[in-house]
């Protein structure tokens, strides 16, 4: 078999543009990487121009075991560099038609591929790669820096410029660590968001001077500092193109084809595997998919035994029918606990969600996995969450009334004092917000409500981060064009929660264990075959995804009642009677005080 690089890393840059900008010291482009050494835990190397206007890192994680002509930074035509961070899935087929047009590859790597294509193609190379990315490429010639960010965000990207030189890497912690960004002014909007949604918005992260570059984009950097940035890719534009009569899809065809895609390794590659429909879909195509052993692994948790809430017996009966070699990992407050520091430590920015997954994918690596498939992304897909019909239903039905808003600010101003210590906030703000598609979606997904950030955080603090961040005219500025309410909500999911919270939280916490998690859900291909359809009279349910597999599903999984996954989080917080919770908090309201607080004081 041949062989070829593909790997899940970290990645850093350091682009000092101005000519009065102090050159890059190897000290400080060494501490970003080596921040980053659970990212890629297998090796490390950098490169600094002779110049010292440019420094280029990586840290390796071998999917495979590569040649060391693929290692990284690599350079072609001693012009162009790269630093990359991902997976190109249809690498062979890009590969073969470089060699058809005469290009020579020394290697047989997606790193030299993705080189070649931007040598040829420039920026619009990106619209060629199907795949999960983050890259920076410094063209030694034309001395500007590029950056590439996929189309769905699933791997992250962040820069920091102090107008004299711009810096590079794939976490906030990472860029900290390099000793010149993220330690002078606070982000307001950053942290507002985080306790409106649970996660921290992009481009916004909780300091000033760094931010993300969003799914979907191109940077450019010229030699005068000089940015230019791009939007190469937009779900909502894809939804809102004109459709020529909704046809029919093979949905069977094209989830195969992505289960197919995301198992391109030299490794084993094993599935995360709950009781829900995602991932016992992603565990019966990959069954048919693949040949020889494939394993699968189930997070439980003692205090759910005996109960409904217990994932174990149904991934059980899911893994016998597909003929799998089952982990199951049981855990308990002790394990949270004792891995509580650590879970803090791997966040790079704070997060309501992940817990569940660093256990999962610790049980992974544990058995020796580096790579694993994960069922996120389906309900975005295929309109699996109550959100969906919750946010319609609201907006439909209160957004009529005129002057509904105002009405409901001056109720709310008079009845959120009065609240009981186990009501609701969200009830009093019903008329507030629920008129709207974004009101709606900030209530049903809203963590805190905006009235209440004032007792969260200084109350100036919190107002000019509400007017930095804007949060309902960005809702509607995402959705902008679309007339169809299922994709309206379809949009704001993958544009809000999927990106920001549980596509962030899969490379944190895969990567706080050294595991590639790969979505098979979240895939450009897919979407776009499936984009005609979606929100139609034949948009593809959640039903219709699981009857795909030629092996039909256990009707106790098939037709199981969704749940969500739930981790016992509140009730571990509350034994500890670290005072954190009061009685009217939820689990996540607690959960996200003390994730803020830990993230503040590191």
């Amino acid at each position: 078999m041949a062989r070829y690089e593909m790997v899940m890393c970290g990645i850093a840059a350091i682009f000092a543009y101005c000519a009065s900008a102090p050159g890059v010291v190897v000290d400080e482009l060494m501490k970003i990487n080596q921040a980053m050494i659970r990212r890629g835990p297998d090796g490390g190397s950098h490169w600094i121009s002779d110049d010292s206007r440019v420094g280029l890192a990586h840290r390796r994680l071998a999917i495979i075991d590569p040649e060391p002509r693929a290692n990284q930074p690599m350079v072609v035509n001693q012009r162009y560099w790269i630093t990359f961070n991902g997976e190109i899935y249809n690498y062979r087929a890009l590969r073969t038609a470089l060699i058809d047009e005469g290009v020579a590859l020394t290697t047989e790597s997606d790193t030299e591929v993705l080189l070649r294509l931007y040598e040829r193609d420039g920026a619009e190379m990106v619209h060629k790669l199907r795949g999960m990315f983050a890259l920076v490429i410094w063209d030694y010639v034309k001395r500007r820096l590029f950056l590439a960010r996929d189309a769905f965000g699933i791997k992250p990207l962040y820069f920091s410029d102090d107008g004299a030189t711009v810096r590079v890497a794939s976490t906030v912690k990472a860029l900290r660590a390099g000793g010149h960004a993220g330690n002078g002014d606070p982000d307001p909007a950053g942290h507002v968001g985080f306790f409106l949604f649970g996660s921290v918005p992009e481009p916004h992260t909780l300091y000033a001077d760094i931010e993300a570059l969003p799914a979907g984009h191109t940077l450019t950097i010229g030699a005068d500092g000089g940015r230019r940035i791009v939007t190469y890719f937009s779900p909502r534009d894809i939804l809102a193109a004109p459709r020529d009569g909704a046809a029919e899809v093979n949905l069977r065809h094209h989830l195969l084809d992505s289960v197919h895609h995301h198992f391109v390794a030299d490794v084993p590659v094993g599935v995360f595997l709950s009781a829900g429909l995602d991932s016992a879909s992603i565990t019966a195509l990959a069954s048919e998919s693949q040949q020889g052993d494939l394993r699968t692994f189930t997070l439980g948790f003692e205090e759910f035994v005996n109960s409904k809430r217990d994932e174990v017996p149904l991934a059980r009966l899911i893994a016998k029918r597909y003929r799998t070699t089952p982990k199951i990992e049981r855990v308990a407050r002790r394990h949270f606990d004792g891995a509580l520091p650590d879970i803090i430590s791997s966040m790079d920015q704070p997060t309501i969600d992940g817990v569940n997954t660093y256990f999962v994918a610790r049980a992974a690596a544990r058995g020796g996995l580096k790579v694993a498939l994960s069922g996120l992304g389906g309900d975005e897909m295929f309109a699996g969450y109550d959100t969906f019909r919750r946010v319609t239903s609201l907006s439909r039905w209160l957004g009529w009334v005129p002057g509904l808003s105002t009405l409901g600010k001056g109720l709310r101003t008079v009845s959120a004092p009065l609240m009981g210590p186990m009501m609701n906030p969200k009830y009093v703000s019903l008329l507030e917000y629920g008129g709207s598609t974004a009101g709606a979606y900030l209530l049903g997904r809203g963590l805190f409500l905006p009235w209440e950030l004032p007792g969260l955080m200084d109350p100036d603090f919190a107002a000019e981060g509400w007017r930095q961040l804007e949060p309902l005219v960005r809702l509607e500025n995402t959705i902008a064009g679309l007339s169809n309410a299922e994709n309206r909500v379809r949009i704001l999911e993958m544009c809000f929660y999927m990106r920001n919270q549980l596509l962030r939280d899969a490379d944190w916490a895969g990567m706080a264990h050294s595991l590639e998690i790969r979505v098979p859900f979240v895939d450009v291909d897919l979407f776009k075959a499936l984009a005609p359809v979606l929100g139609t009279d034949i948009s593809p349910t959640k039903q219709d995804m699981a009857a795909t597999p030629l092996s039909a599903l256990p009707s106790d999984v098939r037709y199981k009642p969704k749940t969500g996954f739930f981790v016992p989080v509140e009730r571990w917080l509350n034994q500890a009677g670290d005072g954190i919770n009061d009685n009217r908090e939820s689990s996540l309201r607690g959960w996200a005080k003390r994730v803020y607080k830990a993230q503040i004081a590191a």
